[in-house]
This record gives structure tokens, sequence and C-alpha cells, in this order.
């Protein structure tokens, strides 16, 4: 039996449409926004060195990215680690209140967060930092290597525990859905999905290989990063190493 179009997803679908009859007459939903930063005041801070870019060919990066699960075991530098953060979530404009970043966003609202497990960062200890856009700097929220425990939490998918760094993203829904209702939820997943291409084509850029996953526990992925799973959960990841070179 065909159970589409009785698949939560179908009804999602169906249940957010917009159509010219009922875009003003479909009533609101309310629903409380949240903060437009998530910060850890209480954490250790570490400051992100300023990125430093270099020429290099668009339209090869992108012939040549492909998904890639097997790293070497040496570590990226801090770097590297920082272009990456600004490839996903630099600043790189402002209007009004709005800061612009690298990745667009429905309604300018930003509703992705990102965290990272360190596994083999040079001048970085391992464990798992919160990317502060504000700041552009880590805050350090677990100490030690997680890579066991991510393994497990990713339906034991070998490198989420051989990557040198692991991007973690987050949905804090209602920063989106308190502007457009349950539609807002589409966007939350669209904007994942902008932040994600960024930091694969960046890694092509800087011969580092990357692999994107969507298969995990979400319940202990939440509990390792310590997000409660209703105002804020885990959507999406990126695992990224050395490059082996296969001649």
């Amino acid at each position: 039996m065909d159970d589409y179009f009785n698949s939560l997803g179908y009804k999602f679908l169906q249940g957010t449409k917009l159509s010219p009859s009922s875009l003003f007459k479909r009533e609101k939903e309310y629903i409380m926004p949240s903060s437009y930063f998530k910060e850890y005041p209480n954490a250790p801070k570490f400051s992100l060195p300023q990125p430093k870019f270099f020429p290099k060919n668009f339209w090869e990066i992108l012939i040549k990215r492909r998904s890639e699960r097997e790293y070497q075991k040496d570590p990226i530098s801090l770097q590297e680690l920082s272009l990456l953060c600004f490839a996903t979530q630099g600043i790189t404009g402002k209007i009004g209140s709005y800061l612009l970043r690298t990745a667009p966003s429905a309604g300018a609202l930003y509703p992705i967060e990102t965290y990272i497990v360190v596994n083999n960062v040079e001048a970085l200890n391992p464990g798992i930092y919160h990317l502060n856009i504000k700041d552009f700097g880590l805050e350090q929220l677990v100490e030690g290597n997680l890579g066991r425990e991510l393994k497990e939490a990713c339906i034991y998918q070998e490198h989420c525990e051989s990557a040198a760094v692991v991007f973690i993203w987050s949905g804090v829904f209602r920063r989106t859905m308190s502007k457009y209702g349950s539609r807002g939820m589409r966007y939350v997943f669209m904007d994942v999905a902008h932040i994600c291409q960024n930091l694969l084509l960046a890694c092509e850029a800087l011969d580092l290989s990357a692999c994107p996953v969507a298969a995990f526990f979400d319940d202990a992925l939440n509990q390792l990063i310590g997000l409660d799973g209703k105002e804020e959960s885990v959507i999406y990841l990126a695992t990224i190493g050395r490059r082996i070179w296969k001649f």
C-alpha cells in the first residue's frame, strides 16, 4: 500500500501551501519570536583569526565538488577553520538592525545556529564549540574528544569520528515561524541548505574533503550538544577533513 498521501511529509506540504485566495485570508498563527542571536556568556571563548582570502576558480570548484567520507589523520589549521566559519555565516553587510551574511535567509532572520565538534584542529583543544556570529569566535561548551559519541549519535557513520571537524547545524524555529507561521518551517530547511553548500564549496577551495550528513538519532545528538529538541533541534551536519589524494 502506498502511504505517500498519508505521510506526515505530504500533510505538512499541503498544510503550508500558499495560494492567491489564501494568502491574505489565512488566520495568522501567533508564535512568539526568539532572540536574534544565541550566545553562551559563561563559556570559554576563543577568537578566530581574520579570514585570509585567495583567488580560486569558482567554476572549477563547482565541477570538482564531491562528497568524501575518508580523511587523512593530519589536522586542519585554525586559519582554515576560520575560513569555513566565515563561508557559512560570516557577516558581510548591515541593513538597519539586520546583519547580513554569506548565505541568504528568509526575512534575514537567520534561524540556524552552528556548533562545531573539534577532533583535530591545530591550536584548538578537542571539544564542542558554538560559533558566536557577532564576535566571530568560538564558545567552548564541552571539552574532550567526542568523536565516538558523535559517531554513535550519527547511526555509527565512521567519518563522523575520523573527521577533523564536524559542523552541526540546529534550527531555532521561532525566529522564522514568528513571521511566517508553519510555512516558515520550510524556510528553515532551505536556510541550512544554503549554509551547507557554502561550506562544501569552501572546503573544495581549500582542498579539504567534506560530506553532508542527514542521518542521525535526533534525541541523542541534541543531548550531546545540550539542546532541548523543541525550541532548538539539530537538522543537518557536515564532516570535514584533510583530503586523501588519489593518483
